[in-house]
């Protein structure tokens, strides 16, 4: 018989955001997959439970998911969690369900804790629509780049960041995007939780004077719609094929987007781009 393989989510800080589901499938597999073991086992240690533990995450990442595999195979039940959160969801776990999805394993999921979604449910900007982007990149240039292809989406983004780049990367988005409003959401659950408010030069100011640790959601306000002259359509395509979309795909995204013709595009990208 084979093993099934639950994926759970566990607190993104406090021990008592943990779902009565989640304990029971922690208390009644047969080991449970873990980030990090040490992380994991306060909180195992904090509710009681006490099951085999393996770590599944780490520099060898796709032979450590080898390991949980092979547990599945002998027909044991595996509890798959990250540190906090999600496996899988900007975290790691991603390798360890696409191999027992491609050895034909059951994965059933055990929902719970998100900073996203907490992120997005008291930021007070739009929630009928969003794009999660999870982590930007690291290097100011790709950063820049990423930013510039998506800064005329109209839902709402949400971002994760580490405390050593949130700065940057506000600084980043106010340069690309403009003083929109925005949510940075600090130790989301945890002790010293806050939220600030306000247009992003706002909160750069006041997260400039704050002390800056932990980890961080920002939620920023999606692009309002407004006129867009054809050369900024145009900067849109080339930026877009900067970014490794073909001049036929680049254009009929912007097409759609702003309703400029698809011809008229076209012709003035391949001109711009022959200068």
């Amino acid at each position: 018989m084979k093993g099934l393989l639950y994926i759970v989510s566990t607190p993104i800080g406090n021990l008592e955001d943990i779902t009565l589901r989640a304990l029971r499938t922690l208390k009644e597999v047969d080991i449970i997959a873990a980030e990090d073991t040490r992380h994991t086992r306060k909180l195992l240690t904090h509710y009681n439970i006490s099951r085999p533990m393996i770590s599944y995450w780490g520099a060898r990442e796709k032979v450590k998911a080898e390991e949980v595999i092979e547990k599945l195979r002998d027909g044991l039940d595996v509890a798959l969690v990250t540190d906090a959160g999600t496996p899988g969801i900007s975290d790691p776990g991603a390798v360890v369900i696409r191999r027992a999805l491609e050895e034909g394993f059951e994965v059933i999921p055990v929902p719970g804790p998100s900073a996203l979604v907490a992120a997005l449910s008291v930021s007070g900007l739009d929630t009928r629509s969003f794009v999660f982007y999870g982590f930007l990149k690291p290097k100011r240039t790709q950063r820049i780049n990423m930013l510039q292809s998506i800064r005329h989406v109209k839902e709402t983004l949400v971002f994760y960041e580490a405390p050593h780049r949130v700065l940057d990367t506000l600084e980043d988005i106010l340069e690309v995007f403009g003083d929109r409003q925005c949510c940075v959401c600090h130790e989301i659950t945890k002790m010293n939780e806050e939220f600030y408010r306000g247009t992003i030069s706002e909160v750069i100011n006041r997260l400039s004077e704050a002390r800056i640790a932990g980890e961080y959601v920002l939620v920023i306000e999606g692009h309002k719609a407004e006129g867009i002259t054809i050369d900024e359509a145009v900067d849109e395509v080339l930026n877009l094929m900067k970014q490794g979309l073909r001049r036929k795909e680049a254009v009929k995204q912007i097409s759609g987007q702003y309703g400029i013709s698809q011809k008229q595009l076209y012709d003035q990208s391949l001109e711009r781009g022959e200068r």
